[in-house]
């Protein structure tokens, strides 16, 4: 990490030389203000570029598996709330900072109404509302409103060993931990901040089960262990959770993630759980960027050959899903418990003197430990090395090879006559406009070019997200259909809590089965073949550039000819390798990100409260007028009868919600992200080739104005060509060291 990090710093003093250079050269008398504002502008991008690259490492698994000690060994210290809530976790980004903070990022007062409104869909009870208009927290009324409705249903089914009413959850978290924040909130500041001593204070939130449903992210920064400050290690929930929002918050993070740390524990092994979730990622086509540690439980195994036998069992399992998976097996709470054992309390001291005892585990761990770190450096920097670096010092080069020919051009038409240099001048012109024509061909080429793959994505879009014959949505539709809901276990509910409370139980018993079909198999669809697209796009214009690289290196040649022609100085042959699209860092720049994986699941909007809850009880009514003229025992049966009715009801309705919403969604993955990607590419391809062509007939007309005007001290002019060319000539040979390095350690790193 410590050679990714020096080559960086090498990179960002030469990118720091060449604009000092560039400032110098622009203040120069007869140089235009505009002259080297793209080159410019290069250079600060790529110290942008640098100063924001992150790499971010996701670590996942079930809950109670490691995660979080982990995390917390490689930072060497107990940052991270160990054994997080089940209901209430969430993402957690930590990475290397100059001091200890947290930060804490809250929704909105609108996002919090979001929620709850999604979470009314089929209340029980329209008539518990005396407004019409939607619901607002921050409005007393409302709150006790909806408190008293709750209150209700509430005591018997508030989410507790139970998992399908987590709207009661949300519901009644929301107004419970009003309170508490209204007055933070409503500052209008979404973020908070706890800074060295006050750090473990931001637990009050993320360790609070109610609290904590205000926030929506949090990002640590940590002054302690050995991962580099351009790493974001992210504490994901476990996949096993109740809540799907949080595989969707997940699965958001893992689209983001160029690596993946799956733990599993020692104690259980590889469980249903992880079979699940492992092969939803490979779904998502992203199961190559894993790495697995089994996170060893020093406490539950009797020897080591037993704990050998369970790491052969977990390779094996996992070889199901991945072929020859890199498994790592250490204790990462022995780690944490040895680096900070001046902390620990008695009991643990003791523990962690038990496991000393146990020598050859110990060992075994400690080298496992060691062959892990090595590794995750190597990953995560190799990955990023050849792309990011090598981007970057080929824009370089190009920039000092440019400014090496500027300078050689000014100084021959400097050392020419008047007349002379306004015929040069006037050829130059001539040269000037064919290199425009081929600019402007390569423009209108790869413009035509990006309309092209958009149509083939169009239609790849549209097919895939088809109600009939598309690969999501008939599916999903089936699922609905065919979706079982017991409904003799509703009977008694029916009876004593009526029909209305039955109905919402039913509708989010039924809810959190299509959010968790949705989570587990529609959203890997979804981001498999969005990843598909993007390969697609990427291959595509790698395709084609090939051709306009020939087309921009011929016009270069040309230029050289006719400037050697002219006896200037001929510029080096720089012929810039093919563009390799980096699609990461491309994003980053334009700020695209994907929709959120939990914007699928945003469908109960579109279901009609109203129509579905009249119809309900207007069946109910229907029945109850019938059991009047049949025999009392009768009642239960018609009562089922009537649920039954109105759940034929709520599913027609779902359905229609859902095609509606997939609808939208396609549109806006086509127009918002898709086709905004083609064009990110397409104008990043151009803005790259145009990259060295340079318009010097600006410069040069000033230049020869100037001595026609007699108005320029052409020796000072001189002296500060000539000092530019010597720091051209010093960069270039740092830029030559630099290349020689990166090389080497790029080719070390893939033998």
């Amino acid at each position: 990490m410590n050679l990714y990090e020096n080559l960086k710093n090498e990179l960002l003093t030469i990118n720091q030389n060449v604009s000092r250079l560039l400032g110098r050269i622009n203040a120069m008398p007869e140089t235009s203000q505009h002259s080297f504002q793209g080159w410019e502008n290069i250079c600060h991008s790529i110290e942008n570029q640098l100063a924001e690259e992150l790499i971010r490492v996701a670590v996942i698994g079930t809950i109670k598996s490691g995660k979080s000690t982990l995390i917390n060994s490689l930072f060497a210290g107990d940052y991270l709330k160990r054994g997080a809530g089940v209901v209430t976790s969430m993402v957690t980004r930590a990475r290397r900072g100059d001091l200890l903070k947290a930060k804490l990022y809250f929704k909105s007062w609108d996002q919090v109404n979001a929620d709850i409104q999604r979470s009314l869909v089929l209340f029980p009870s329209l008539e518990w509302r005396s407004r019409k208009e939607p619901f607002d927290i921050c409005r007393k009324s409302d709150r006790e409103e909806l408190e008293q409705a709750l209150g209700s249903i509430e005591s018997k089914h508030l989410l507790s060993n139970d998992t399908r009413n987590l709207n009661s959850l949300y519901l009644s978290s929301y107004l419970r931990g009003y309170d508490h924040v209204k007055d933070f909130l409503a500052s209008g500041d979404l973020t908070r901040e706890f800074k060295e001593k006050e750090f473990s204070a931001h637990r009050d939130f993320s360790g609070n089960e109610v609290l904590a449903f205000y926030l929506k992210d949090i990002s640590l920064e940590i002054d302690s262990g050995e991962i580099e400050n351009n790493i974001e290690i992210a504490d994901c929930q476990g996949s096993d959770s109740p809540n799907p929002l949080h595989m969707a918050m997940i699965q958001d993070y893992l689209l983001k993630a160029n690596l993946l740390i799956y733990v599993i524990s020692s104690r259980t092994g590889i469980r249903q759980a992880d079979i699940n979730f492992l092969s939803m990622i490979k779904k998502m086509g992203i199961i190559d960027h894993i790495i697995f540690v089994v996170n060893c439980d020093l406490s539950e195994h009797e020897s080591y050959d037993e704990l050998q036998m369970l790491i052969g069992k977990v390779k094996e399992d996992l070889s199901i899903i991945k072929n020859d998976p890199e498994v790592y097996t250490y204790s990462a709470l022995f780690s944490l418990f040895n680096a900070n054992q001046g902390k620990l309390s008695s009991k643990d001291f003791q523990r962690l003197t038990q496991w000393k005892g146990e020598e050859k585990i110990i060992s075994f761990s400690g080298t496992q430990e060691k062959k892990f770190i090595t590794n995750l450096r190597e990953v995560v920097t190799h990955q990023r090395y050849a792309l990011l670096l090598q981007n970057h010092f080929e824009r370089l080069k190009m920039i000092v090879s440019g400014l090496n020919h500027w300078i050689s051009v000014n100084q021959d038409i400097l050392a020419k006559g008047t007349d002379e240099a306004s015929r040069v001048l006037k050829k130059i012109k001539s040269q000037q406009k064919k290199t425009n024509r081929v600019k402007s061909m390569v423009k209108s080429t790869l413009e035509g070019a990006a309309q092209q793959i958009k149509r083939e994505i169009r239609s790849d879009v549209d097919h895939f997200f088809d109600n009939r014959s598309g690969e999501v949505v008939p599916s999903l539709m089936e699922f609905v259909k065919s979706y079982n809901i017991p409904l003799h276990q509703y009977q008694d509910s029916i009876v004593k809590d009526g029909f209305s409370s039955t109905l919402y139980l039913v509708f989010q018993d039924f809810k959190h089965g299509i959010d968790t079909y949705m989570t587990e198999n529609i959203n890997p669809q979804i981001f498999n073949f969005v990843k598909n697209e993007e390969d697609k796009i990427k291959e595509y214009f790698e395709t084609i550039t090939g051709p306009y690289e020939v087309m921009v290196n011929d016009a270069l040649s040309d230029y050289n000819a006719a400037m050697e022609r002219l006896g200037l100085g001929v510029a080096s042959d720089y012929r810039k390798p093919a563009a390799d699209i980096d699609l990461k860092t491309l994003k980053q720049i334009k700020k695209l990100e994907f929709p959120p994986a939990a914007a699928t699941m945003n469908y109960s909007t579109a279901i009609k409260t109203e129509a579905i809850l009249r119809l309900g009880m207007y069946n109910f009514i229907k029945q109850i007028k019938r059991l009047i003229r049949q025999p009392a025992k009768d009642k239960t049966v018609n009562s089922v009868s009537a649920l039954k009715d109105a759940i034929k009801r709520m599913k027609k309705e779902t359905e229609g919600g859902l095609a509606f919403h997939f609808k939208d969604y396609k549109e806006n993955l086509k127009f918002q992200y898709i086709f905004r990607l083609v064009d990110a590419v397409s104008d990043n391809i151009y803005d790259i080739m145009m990259e060295r062509f340079h318009d010097y007939t600006q410069d040069l007309s000033q230049l020869t104005g100037s001595m026609v005007k007699n108005q320029v001290d052409k020796d000072q002019l001189s002296l500060s060509l000539q000092e530019s060319a010597s720091t051209v000539v010093e960069i270039s040979g740092r830029i030559k060291q630099f290349g020689d390095l990166l090389k080497k350690t790029v080719n070390k790193d893939s033998d």
